[in-house]
């Protein structure tokens, strides 16, 4: 029997943006990520885009994806139980070029080092924080085709870092639950990885106890997921029993997304948490390779609809 289902690495984080054309200049212009795909946020009633980027084809762990909610009035409070920093894996030599670059799109860039990595630290246009780590090895490719030199290109996701004002309960929720490993701390960080470690599959909980808490619904200004990947439906499956049978009974029925399959839980901390199964076709279940990220693909809740989807949503210029 297995007893600890293995999260293996990222899939995917998805932050709740401001503007859609903010977003997407940020991702695509200023970080030189690809889009891959533009659809819409599959719950609720009302249209909001769900733009998602990485490398050439969308691959796991370098994918980040947003909800731009400004058009919704929505603003959410940063604060403790989030997951509030995303850093991302970019080649040591890149640091230097990577300071000049944001500091020259008006982006105010800090140096600084954590559990002895190098790494810059700097916000989204929306106030979320974001870091790039100066990595010597990744072999994931980055977007060959995009404003930043392959040299220089962003290879996909470092880690995340999750506010909480204990450890304690967060830390049995990593080690029983969530497959954590390497357990090492660094003055209030505390850091965990997953599968075979190494960038793609750190946890990183920053402990703040004096923080307030801050808000979990779909509003701009902070992120709403971090989702894991798992090797088939079957593991998704072992790991939401899993969980249930430690306790953790906030974890969802399996939502199909359209270009994976997930389930959700809440972690003790406040984060929340995705283990997600690909689609054997990926990002290419509805667009060609040329096509990738260029039009608008409707969901199916809004498919009856799509016309007035398309024309409440903010214009986007690409």
């Amino acid at each position: 029997m297995q007893l600890n289902p293995q999260i293996l690495k990222h899939h995917h984080i998805t932050l709740n943006v401001g503007g859609a054309q903010e977003d997407y200049d940020f991702h695509t212009k200023v970080l030189g990520l690809k889009s891959v795909k533009k659809t819409g946020l599959y719950d609720g009633n009302t249209p909001i885009y769900h733009l998602y980027y990485g490398n050439d084809l969308g691959d796991e762990s370098t994918l980040v994806t947003c909800f731009p909610m400004r058009q919704s009035g929505r603003k959410a409070a940063r604060g403790s139980g989030q997951i509030k920093t995303l850093a991302l894996s970019v080649p040591q030599s890149s640091l230097g070029f990577w300071t000049s670059h944001l500091g020259d799109q008006g982006f105010r860039v800090e140096r600084t080092e954590r559990f002895g990595e190098q790494l810059l630290r700097f916000a989204h246009p929306c106030g979320i924080e974001y870091e790039l780590v100066g990595i010597k090895d990744d072999d994931r490719l980055p977007y060959s085709n995009g404003v930043i030199p392959a040299e220089f290109g962003i290879r996909g996701t470092h880690g995340i870092t999750v506010s909480v004002r204990q450890i304690d309960h967060s830390d049995e929720f990593m080690q029983l639950g969530w497959s954590g490993k390497n357990r090492r701390q660094d003055g209030d960080f505390v850091r965990y990885e997953v599968g075979e470690g190494g960038s793609g599959t750190i946890i990183d909980f920053q402990v703040e106890p004096d923080l307030p808490q801050g808000s979990w619904l779909y509003g701009e200004g902070t992120v709403h997921h971090c989702a894991f990947k798992v090797n088939d439906l079957t593991v998704q499956k072992d790991v939401k029993f899993h969980l249930e049978g430690l306790g953790f009974t906030d974890v969802s029925d399996r939502k199909d997304r359209g270009y994976f399959d997930s389930i959700y839980v809440r972690t003790p901390g406040g984060a929340m948490f995705e283990a997600t199964v690909s689609k054997p076709e990926g990002f290419l279940v509805d667009e060609t390779y040329e096509n990738l990220g260029k039009t608008l693909q409707v969901p199916p809740v809004f498919a009856a609809r799509a016309e007035a989807m398309t024309g409440y949503l903010e214009p986007l210029k690409f």
